[in-house]
Order: structure tokens, then sequence, then C-alpha cells
């Protein structure tokens, strides 16, 4: 397969992806978003920030460009836990709560679109420059994206794949898991 095939297979794996977090706020509320079912159990807001935020830090290992998230951000999301969550515990992050939906609905286009704009202008070689060589530092060398990378390291292909496409449905998996937790359908079958 070139890498052209390969670059819009992922353009439109990416935007499909976008568009069931799209669907999935159409259908919910705050109440269905910050839902506490249970100790050891993440409300939907911590998969939905988690991985938009860490969407947003990937896209800069990708890019070079700054995440959007900021303090301005988190003023108008309201987020009682500022963090993604990702070197916390469940004990921890069971506490994230959203306090404005549409505000957070901003950041998710802004991030999203940054992302959909950024690959729609992307050069098919583009997918093979490496992001990250090995030896891996040890926060990387414990993921998938590490598990996934050839010999030279985590290309932009490998940091898209892994790191927005297949955690983005990881993520998602939960969401739909968890919104018949609070009463709602799946979005996909």
């Amino acid at each position: 397969m070139t890498n052209a095939l390969v670059l819009d297979s992922l353009r439109r794996r990416i935007a499909a992806l976008h568009s069931l977090y799209e669907d999935a706020l159409d259908t919910m509320d705050l109440s269905h978003v910050n839902h506490f079912e249970r100790d050891g159990v993440v409300p939907i807001a911590f998969s939905l920030f988690h991985y938009v935020n860490v969407h947003d830090g990937a896209f800069m290992l990708l890019t070079g460009q700054a995440p959007i998230w900021n303090d301005d951000w988190q003023s108008r999301v309201g987020l009682t836990v500022n963090d993604h969550g990702k070197h916390r515990t469940v004990d921890e992050m069971v506490h994230q709560r959203i306090g404005d939906l549409e505000a957070f609905r901003d950041y998710m286009r802004a991030v999203f679109s940054r992302t959909e704009n950024w690959l729609a202008g992307l050069a098919p070689d583009e997918l093979d420059r490496v992001v990250i060589t090995r030896p891996f530092p040890p926060q990387i060398a414990s993921t998938f994206s590490a598990r996934v990378a050839g010999d030279p390291g985590i290309t932009v292909l490998d940091g898209f794949e892994c790191w927005i496409y297949q955690h983005g449905l990881r993520h998602m998996g939960e969401i739909e898991l968890a919104r018949g937790l609070v009463g709602l359908q799946g979005m996909t079958s």
C-alpha cells in the first residue's frame, strides 16, 4: 500500500472518529457526562476530556504546534480536575466533572478541526518521519505505541494511529458502555 492510500484512509478514519464524539455530545447533557456510577468507575467526563486533551498534546509531538488547552479554556470548561489523568489514579479521576459542556464542545472542535486541517495538507511521505527515536524514554517505553514502532522509532503514522485513532476508539468504547449506565444507547453497531 502506498503512503497516499494510507494517508487517504487515515484522514477518513480520523474524521469518522471525530464525528462519533460529536454525535455522542449531541445526545448527552451534563447529567449524563458527569454521572457518578460508583467508586472505581470514572464518569463520561473523564473519557471525553482525557481523550481530547491527550489528542491535543499528541498533536504537539506530531507537528511541533503547541497544545490549545490553557488557563482560559480551563476557566471556560470548568473542570473539577484540571488534568487529563494519564498519570493519576482512578480514585482521583472519579472526581472529574465538566462545568460547561458547550465550552468543552468548543475546545473539542478546535482540537479536532486543527488535526483534520493539518492532515488535509500533509504530504504522504511525511507519514514516515520519525517523531520519537529509539531508545525510548521510560514514559514512552511502556506504551502501546512503543510496541507498534519500527526499528527507527515512532513515526508520524504510528503516532496518528496509536495516540489519536486507536486511543480515541478505546475511549469511545468506554463512552458507549457508560451511556448504557445513564440510560442512553450506544453509538454504533
